[in-house]
Formats: structure tokens, sequence, C-alpha cells
């Protein structure tokens, strides 16, 4: 209730009788059914809600505050954990920033651990009923980048739970109906439900965050990812319409990004071509040599399988080999288990026994070393 743009400007009016006012009107209360509820007389509410009567006393607008589900600070009254997670919310934008940035960086783990805190914190603040439209903006977009960096760092029997909180981030956006925000949840939403094998749906939502997207970055993003489960979906019809209009929009964009540049574009229209049965144009287009482009090192270790995979297809059984070694080192370096899965199917598939095998062992090593830790027999004594 508190997250509509009128409940947020009533909140930020911190008009007692224009809350009051508004919450009897979405609760579909009269003045004596809300005085009741407050344990109040309703000429008394009256009173408050024309103005006749003013409340400074604090102990009162906290009890107003507490049974109403209202944010303490808009009724000013604060306390110590108000002012805490006041500066929480004044911060956590440059935490999910930061967090991005670190993802892109190729420190995927490092971001999970800066997202999880705060989505924790703000899981709790929103199960104890404040849900005013700052929180929620924070948290759909926190639940949102987690998703992402779990999707990159959680290997693939796993990818649902990165599904899930992308998919709660969507719900937090589809509530509060701004549309960029909504865009990009249905792209993230769209690309883990892909990696989770639910091929389709991925297709629904990101056909979606196409024709919700109105920035051409963003629109160019959805349509390469659209590309993608299309390719993976192996309908030829919508994998050469997405990567069509990807295409153009990324012939027309000034300053790439990380979904829409060339290297990018590239990887995904090869692996598509493969996908969808036509290897030959794939190696046709490999041929073509390898575009420069500032993009985040995951997408290098995706490239490198991805021209494996179509080294193969065209019978070269060396250059798949050296590309598929290249990319397990990379991707043990950056801890992306979900590639290294990719490169032993490869492998398999190629016949390339002993690069599959080298890939499990990586996998081995890095589920060691991203388990939780166990407690040793004297931890467990001093505790």
């Amino acid at each position: 209730m508190w997250s509509t743009p009128e409940s947020a400007g009533a909140l930020r009016s911190r008009d007692l009788a224009t809350i009051l006012r508004l919450y009897r009107r979405l609760n579909h209360l009269n003045q004596e059914q809300l005085a009741a509820l407050l344990g109040y007389d309703k000429t008394y509410v009256s009173m408050i809600e024309t103005g006749r009567r003013v409340i400074n006393d604090m102990s009162t607008r906290r009890h107003i505050a507490t049974t109403l589900g209202l944010p303490m600070h808009t009724l000013g009254v604060t306390g110590h954990d108000d002012a805490d997670f006041a500066a929480m919310i004044q911060f956590g934008d440059s935490t999910i920033r930061l967090a991005e940035i670190a993802r892109q960086a190729g420190r995927a783990v490092d971001a999970v651990n800066e997202l999880w805190p705060l989505v924790a914190r703000l899981e709790a603040r929103f199960a104890d009923g404040h849900a005013e439209r700052d929180t929620l903006t924070l948290l759909g977009h926190a639940r949102t980048a987690l998703g992402v960096s779990l999707g990159t760092v959680l290997p693939e029997e796993r990818l649902a739970a990165a599904a899930r909180w992308t998919g709660r981030g969507l719900a937090v956006a589809e509530k509060l109906g701004d549309r960029a925000f909504l865009a990009r949840a249905l792209r993230m939403h769209g690309n883990e439900l892909r990696k989770a094998d639910h091929t389709r749906a991925a297709v629904a939502h990101l056909t979606r965050a196409v024709s919700t997207s109105d920035d051409a970055d963003g629109r160019g993003a959805a349509l390469g990812l659209l590309s993608r489960a299309a390719g993976e979906l192996g309908d030829v019809g919508l994998f050469d319409s997405a990567i069509s209009g990807y295409r153009t929009l990324l012939e027309g964009i000034a300053v790439p990004s990380m979904l829409v540049n060339s290297f990018t574009f590239r990887e995904i229209h090869l692996r598509g071509l493969v996908s969808t049965g036509r290897a030959s144009e794939a190696a046709r287009l490999m041929a073509s040599g390898l575009p420069k482009a500032l993009v985040a090192p995951q997408w290098y270790v995706i490239e490198r399988v991805t021209t494996a995979e179509v080294l193969l297809a065209a019978g070269e059984r060396d250059g798949a080999e050296d590309a598929l070694r290249s990319a397990v080192v990379e991707a043990e370096t950056h801890r992306l288990p979900h590639q290294i899965q990719r490169a032993v199917r490869a492998a398999g598939r190629g016949g390339l026994i002993h690069v599959a095998a080298d890939g499990r062992d990586v996998l081995h090593r890095i589920d060691a070393v991203l388990a939780p830790s166990r407690p040793t027999a004297a931890t467990r004594e001093a505790t």
C-alpha cells in the first residue's frame, strides 16, 4: 500500500492528516473504523484529519506509525534503528553499483558478499511491514543484482536459486511501475531463466523486455539476450529476427556497454548459428576475426567455449582443445563453474576426454573454495 506514487507523496509530506485520510481511503475505512483500529474516539480522529488537533506527543505518533505500518521517520519519530536504516537507504544504491562493477570485473563472488548483507536487512525490514517506496525500490534492485551475481558463480544444478532472486526483483518492479527498472528486471530474470533451462519462459520475458525498453542500450541488451534464448530453443525465425535487430541497434550505439558491443554480438551470433544447425555459417563468421572490445572477463571465457563449439562442428579438434583449455584456466581464475560445465560438455561431445577430466577437476576445486567452511573440533569446543 505504501509503495504507490500517491502514498509516497503522502509520506513525503509528513502531514499526519493527509496520511490518515489516504489510509482510510485505500483501506475503505470510515473515521469510526480507523478510530477503533487506533484505539481512539472517532471525534479525536476527525479533529486530527481536519487540523483542529495537532499531535506533538512522540509516544502517540509512535503508536500511530506502529499500528498503521508507517516508517517512523515520516511522523518525525526517530531512534537508533531508524537512523541506521536511513543511512543504509542512502548508501544502498552505492553498494549495488559497486557490486555490479565487481561482477563485471570478474569478481562475482565479491559482489555476492557485498549484496547479501544489504538484501538480508532489506528483507527483514520488509517482513516487519515496512513497504514504503524507497525501501521497495532498493529491495527490488538488490534482489535483482544478487540474482545476477549468483547466476555467475553458481553451478548449473543450482542456477534455479539465481532465477528465484531475479524473479523476486521482478515482482517488485511490476508493483512499482518504474518502466526502466521493469525493463531491466525482465532482462535479468529472463536470462537467468534461460540459464536454468526454462527457455520458453525466458523467451517470453525477454520478448516483453524488448518492447518495454525505451532506450537503445536497454533494447539492444534485451535483443541480445533474446537472440541467445531463441538460439537455444532452436527457433530459427525468432533468432534471425532478434539478431538482426540487435545488429541494427549495435550499429547506432555510440558508447558500447557490457552487452551491446561487437565482441558480445559476435559470440551470441556464433552460438545461435551453431544451435540452429548452421555450423558452416558460424565457421565463416569466426574466420572474419575477433573484434576488439572492452568486455567483462567472463565474456572472454564464454567466447572461448563458443569458439571451441564452432571448431568442433568444423572438425578442427586441435583448435577446439586449445580454446577449451584456455577457457577452463580463466574460468577457474574467476570462479565460473557454469562455464566450466559448458566446456566439459563440449569436450565430451568432441571426444576430448582429457580436457573434460581436467575441467571436472577444476569444478571440484572451485566447489571446495566456495563451499561453507565446516567448524573444526577445536572451534566447536570453543563455541
